[in-house]
């Protein structure tokens, strides 16, 4: 990935900013985009002191105009866009009767607008470099369910059907769209759900490997389908899950 130009959402925390410290550790330029500004910060010290660098770009990516400017920045400061990795997101629990509709309207708004809209962004920079990668983080759940989490699901199930469409339709630019679906990784995303120890046993058994994943679980599918060695492979899902999956 030496010389590569990444964008990861998400990037100050969990799956995130283990893509982040990945690309950069194989020579990517990298960019950061999220909320928290604290925590972007020290993402991109921790990979700008040891690695290719690392620019952080506070964004709120339910604001359209702020994702144009996240991409303006990045061509500003490195001439170009190779790779977007669509991974920030929020899962709100809610099934059809409790969810509210501020809560699917945002579910929907990060998990599938913003990534839209991101890869409508970055398109014309990606053809005029001659192909790219765009990697979507879906979920177990693009296609299975689970209880209480109805908009999450059905927001992941988009971004997977969302992939497959992009990848068809930029194919002729050499503009590669793949899919990375996770199982439960412990991340903060998750830890907010403080799940007692019965709780977790039960997750924890649905899941043939005995464990859950690490956001560096995730991260090194990433590299491999940013990176050229990855050239044919595109409008592909792949689940990185612990064989929860396969139950």
């Amino acid at each position: 990935m030496e010389g590569k130009v990444a964008i990861v959402t998400g990037g100050g925390s969990g799956i995130g900013h283990a893509i982040a410290a990945a690309f950069a550790r194989e020579g990517a330029q990298v960019v950061i985009c999220g909320r928290d500004r604290q925590k972007l910060d020290a993402t991109a010290r921790e990979i700008a002191n040891d690695e290719a660098g690392c620019l952080a770009v506070s964004v709120d990516l339910c604001q359209p105009i702020e994702i144009y400017n996240l991409v303006a920045t990045t061509v500003e400061r490195f001439k170009c866009v190779d790779i977007l990795v669509n991974n920030a997101g929020v899962l709100i629990p809610g099934t059809a009767e409790s969810a509210r509709d501020e809560d699917w309207e945002q579910t929907f708004s990060t998990n599938v607008r913003a990534p839209w809209l991101l890869v409508r962004a970055v398109l014309p920079h990606m053809r005029a470099a001659g192909g790219g990668s765009i990697i979507n983080m879906g979920s177990v759940l693009s296609t299975l369910g689970a209880p209480n989490r109805v908009a999450y699901a059905a927001s992941k199930g988009a971004v997977l059907a969302m992939t497959r469409a992009m990848a068809i339709d930029h194919a002729a630019d050499k503009i590669r769209v793949n899919c990375i679906r996770p199982g439960i990784v412990e991340t903060e995303m998750v830890a907010a759900f403080n799940m007692d120890e019965a709780a977790r046993k039960r997750r924890l058994a649905m899941h043939p490997m005995g464990r859950f994943g690490q956001p560096e679980d995730v991260a090194g599918l990433a590299v491999f389908l940013a990176s050229d060695e990855a050239a044919w492979i595109t409008g592909a899902e792949y689940l990185v899950d612990g064989g929860y999956s396969a139950i």
